[in-house]
């Protein structure tokens, strides 16, 4: 499946290579990198998508690998790389802007384009309420009862950037909505061509 959804793969692979440059550098690289509201209106605007990149630990890493990999793949393969590409970084820096704005400490993690990637996939299946099949409607449940317990999470445990989930989700929620459908080619059985159309 890794091979159809190359995004998703380029995205695990710089997580953890930002991971492995904190551990070489003794995390000189999260110093530089987190992002942090004074230094963002400082004009250190590439800390909105450096910090996506690092992690706080690797329990956090793996967390978010894990994630990515699940929710980056199925709408990677719903919606195309180009468009997958876009809700990350659009979601990710969206996030990372929202908690510059209410979070007063320096913060790490790619759990606002993560969110993102959630709320683009809750709107996709939105999109196609009418037709879900009863295992669509049942994974439209699972994501936003997901996204739910991530946020109640968020807001009751310490050290959990619940600003950076927020605007990440609604971002991608929003793109979610807004961009169109990718058309792709299905195999048509009843007569053995192509229906190239909408999916």
């Amino acid at each position: 499946m890794l091979r159809r959804t190359p995004v998703t793969l380029l995205l695990l692979t710089a997580i953890a290579v930002g991971y492995v440059l904190q551990l070489v550098t003794g995390d000189q690289v999260t110093e530089l990198g987190a992002n942090f509201g004074p230094a963002i209106r400082a004009g250190e605007y590439w800390r909105l998508v450096t910090s996506m990149f690092l992690h706080g630990g690797l329990l956090h890493l793996a967390l978010n690998g894990w994630a990515l990999f699940q929710l980056g793949s199925l709408l990677e393969l719903l919606m195309g790389s180009p468009r997958m590409l876009l809700i990350y970084f659009g979601s990710g820096i969206a996030g990372s802007l929202a908690s510059a704005t209410f979070t007063q400490k320096p913060s790490v993690g790619a759990s606002g384009a993560i969110f993102g990637l959630l709320g683009a996939l809750i709107a996709f299946l939105l999109r196609r309420r009418g037709a879900l099949t009863p295992q669509g409607k049942s994974i439209l449940m699972q994501l936003v009862g997901w996204a739910a317990i991530n946020v109640f999470f968020g807001f009751s445990t310490p050290g959990i950037d619940n600003s950076a989930h927020l605007g990440g989700g609604a971002a991608g929620l929003l793109l979610g909505f807004l961009l169109p459908e990718p058309r792709r080619s299905l195999p048509a059985p009843e007569y053995g061509g192509e229906y190239d159309g909408p999916v």
